[in-house]
Formats: C-alpha cells, sequence, structure tokens
C-alpha cells in the first residue's frame, strides 16, 4: 500500500515527526498492521531499502494508570536488553506517543513448538532471562515515570505500584474475588519479604510465550526475540517469573530454570521468595482483571478472564495468610 492510503493518523503524525527530525529520511512504500497486541497500535514500515521496522503508537483512550507512557518504559526494556546481549528489538526513535524499533526475527512461540523442541528453548530462555536480570537500574519502579519518581526501595516502590492497580479496580467498579481493601490488608502482611530485594535490577514483566518469538530461519529453532517490554519495571528479578509460568508454577519449569542458573541467575524458593512471588501474581492477576474494563473487551471476554484469573488471584492471596507472619 502506498504510504498515505489506509495508514492510521497516528502513524502519518509519528512519521512526519521522525521525518522532521531528520531520523526517518526514507519513506515506508508499505504499512501493515501486527495482529495479537491488546493496548498500543503496533504496524510494520517496510522500507523502499528493503529494511523492516516496527512502529508503536500509544492509544488516546483511558487506561490503568501505570500505564501512562508505556511506550518509554519499552525503550528503556529494549537499552538493557542491547547492554545484556539478550535478542530484542533495538530503538531507533522514541516520542512519548510513539516507538520506533528494529523488527525481531520469528513468530510468536505457539503449537509449532514440538514436545522436542521445548527443553532446549526453554533453557535457552532461562538463559537469556538471567542476562537480563543483570541489569541494573538507578532506582525502583517504572522508569516512564507514570506513578512519580522512581523509589530509593523496593518496599516503597512497590507499594506504589500495587496501590495504583487498587486504585484503578475501585475507580472502573471492577468485581474482584476479594474487596479491594481486603486485597491491600493481605499483602501488606507479606511486604516484609520485599526488603530482600536490595538492587533494582531490569524487570520485563510479561514474558509469556506470545512475547518470545521463536525464529527458524537457521534450520533449528531458537529464539529470535524477547518483546512487548512495555510493562518493565526495575524491581525484584523473581517478578518475572510470574509471566514466564503464566497461570501455572515457575518451579515446575526444569529446563527453564536449569537455563536459568546456568546463567548465573538466582532461583531460590525459601519462604520469603514464595511470599515476594505471590505478590508479584496478585499485582498481575489485579492488571488481568482490571484492564478489561478500560478496554472495554466485550462480556465475553470478562467471563473468561474473571473465570480463570479471579481463581488464580483467590490463590496467591491464600498463599499468603497461610505462609505470612502475622
Amino acid at each position: 500500500m502506498n504510504f498515505h492510503q489506509g495508514v492510521s493518523a497516528r502513524t502519518r503524525a509519528a512519521l512526519r515527526a521522525l521525518a522532521a527530525a531528520g531520523l526517518s529520511p526514507r519513506h515506508p512504500v508499505h504499512v501493515a498492521p501486527f495482529t495479537g497486541g491488546t493496548y498500543n497500535t503496533v504496524e510494520e514500515l517496510r522500507l523502499a531499502d528493503g529494511s523492516r521496522c516496527v512502529l508503536k503508537t500509544a492509544p488516546a483512550g483511558p487506561g490503568l494508570r501505570h500505564e501512562n507512557a508505556l511506550l518509554v518504559s519499552e525503550a528503556e526494556f529494549c537499552r538493557g536488553a542491547a547492554l545484556a546481549g539478550v535478542p530484542a528489538p533495538r530503538v531507533m526513535a522514541v516520542e512519548g506517543a510513539w516507538l520506533l524499533m528494529t523488527l525481531s526475527p520469528g513468530i510468536p512461540w505457539d503449537d509449532t513448538v514440538t514436545s522436542a523442541e521445548r527443553g532446549d528453548l526453554r533453557a535457552e530462555l532461562g538463559r537469556h532471562v538471567a542476562r537480563l536480570h543483570t541489569v541494573a537500574g538507578p532506582g525502583y519502579g517504572y522508569p516512564s515515570g507514570a506513578l512519580g519518581p522512581l523509589a530509593p526501595d523496593w518496599r516503597s516502590a512497590f507499594a506504589e505500584m500495587l496501590d495504583a492497580v487498587l486504585d484503578d479496580a475501585r475507580r472502573y467498579r471492577v468485581r474482584l474475588p476479594r474487596p479491594a481493601d481486603e486485597v491491600a490488608a493481605v499483602t501488606r502482611r507479606a511486604f516484609d519479604a520485599l526488603d530482600e530485594v536490595t538492587v533494582p535490577r531490569l524487570v520485563h514483566f510479561d514474558l509469556w510465550q506470545g512475547n518470545v518469538l521463536i525464529d527458524r530461519s537457521t534450520g533449528r529453532a531458537r529464539i529470535g526475540g524477547l518483546i512487548d517490554g512495555e510493562r518493565m519495571f526495575w524491581g525484584d528479578p523473581l517478578a518475572d517469573f510470574v509471566s514466564l509460568a503464566l497461570l501455572g508454577d515457575i518451579r515446575e519449569d526444569e529446563a527453564f530454570l536449569a537455563g536459568y542458573r546456568e546463567a548465573g541467575g538466582h532461583a531460590e524458593f525459601d519462604t520469603p521468595a514464595r511470599l515476594r512471588l505471590a505478590l508479584y501474581r496478585t499485582y498481575l492477576y489485579l492488571i488481568m482483571l482490571t484492564e478489561t474494563v478500560p478496554r472495554a473487551v466485550g462480556e465475553d471476554r470478562v467471563r473468561r478472564v474473571q473465570e480463570v484469573v479471579a481463581p488464580e488471584l483467590l490463590e496467591a492471596l491464600e498463599e499468603i495468610e497461610k505462609t505470612a507472619v502475622s
């Protein structure tokens, strides 16, 4: 399609800004939307010289408090991945509401991955995640500043993150399996465990299989890139284990943990670690339940999320109640 045909107004505005800044003098000859995203608009740009890149544009509608300036956080993730030598998109340009990145090879991990391939891929993923976790930040929290400046300690940062999503749940009148005030009270019983985190590390926080690209261009399945780092924050590396075993238990993923430890990652599941994992599960599942309202996903989707996620949230809270010292 021609550059000006069928392209969203946001895309045209972002590309005009790039051209005006002298960062993208070549006009794309083809623009195609990517499917599968749930928040930002994502489009592939194929340029006249044959190169390809990805443009993400933030939505104009309402969202959760921490979702303000998410693309700033994604750019930070890409820079951190580059420092760690982890395959991920590289930042070409970023400005608040849009982010231009290189295109990583491969397609999202799906059912085409065979059982024979899975173990090696999960171990490779473990090694990449361990390298990500070597990247330290200047403070704790979201680098976007969506919830304010970075905090000097992880307890303060996480408390603000959790309070923000609970405020969103109240504001949007989200149906939670336990009242928001009760969730807040239960989670605070585990906050002492957060004090064990003493260095802010890069956390992707959305590493479910759909955000892991599998590249078969060499004839052998390998990880082509870790994408969609917009949920990134500086915090506890253990938090990444929640989405890596989404709605499951990372302790059952022996191949991933073997790769993670092989590359120097620390993965021990003592009582403080189990409490922190329960806190991070609570946080993620609160987000998954709450975001359905401002995104207006429809009744069927809301019902499916309630059926699948709400029991997991209850289980995380029960783990805290069972394990935390009163």
